[in-house]
């Protein structure tokens, strides 16, 4: 058994069964009697992907840093419940590639503002975090019908000033030092270097295929465990601040 320790702390283990975080509670590990109540309480949703990240990322790269964001928030508030991983996601841009697994936006549209709006049963307020790009559009109209319905919800995820789109450099960085050991460094492959704001026309219309034959966004050359553990740190901290808006809004 491998004991992973990073900024996460000491609690990350892995054996056949995959990683677990021990010393954090699910909602799921509770009976409904358990489950904590009074007010202010929120609820932190991680959200991942089954999607490619290139030659040399795991499928689950999305979810990883989702989870690895929402566990640290977590154990950062005294008021806060935390989810399981919601696994898939609205990932249809990287349907030409093998592996990947997408409900569509409609359907995460769908499943966000149910979930937002059963929450309220028990929570004051909901935090998603969002470790894929492609739920930028369910994630804005869920969040937009949910306020509009008087609900408290916000989304946070990763903030990288400069980071590239897709199984680059950034999320290369952020494995290194989250999972290391599913890197496969010798598959590293250099992808479009082009800005997602230059290719998001053509993602659009005929999918990441269209521009990248190897489904990298950037360059994954140059990665590094430290600069991955600065990137995390750093969204950490804007996720509490994220946190401390939420609390305030009314």
């Amino acid at each position: 058994m491998v004991v992973f320790r990073s900024c996460l702390g000491d609690y990350r283990t892995r054996n056949e069964c995959g990683w677990r975080f021990h010393g954090v509670t699910h909602v799921k590990d509770h009976t409904w009697p358990t489950v904590p109540a009074g007010t202010g309480r929120m609820l932190i949703v991680p959200l991942g992907s089954i999607e490619q990240h290139g030659p040399h990322l795991p499928l689950d790269t999305d979810g990883v840093i989702a989870l690895a964001l929402a566990t640290e928030i977590h154990e950062s508030r005294t008021q806060a419940d935390l989810t399981p991983l919601i696994p898939l996601a609205a990932s249809g841009e990287h349907s030409g590639f093998a592996g990947t697994l997408s409900i569509g936006t409609d359907a995460m549209f769908l499943m966000l503002i149910e979930l937002v709006r059963d929450a309220e049963r028990n929570w004051d307020s909901v935090l998603l975090v969002n470790g894929h790009g492609g739920n930028a559009s369910a994630l804005k109209s869920a969040i937009s019908t949910a306020r509009s319905e008087g609900r408290r919800v916000a989304v946070t995820g990763i903030f990288a000033d400069h980071g590239d789109a897709h199984a680059g450099r950034t999320e290369t960085s952020l494995m290194l030092f989250l999972d290391p050991e599913r890197v496969v460094q010798e598959s590293y492959e250099v992808g479009n270097p082009a800005s997602l704001t230059e290719l998001l026309p053509l993602i659009t219309s005929s999918g990441v295929r269209a521009v990248s034959h190897n489904g990298i966004l950037g360059d994954p050359r140059g990665a590094s465990a430290a600069e991955g553990e600065a990137i995390f740190k750093s969204s950490v901290q804007r996720a509490l601040a994220v946190c401390d808006a939420l609390d305030s809004a009314h």
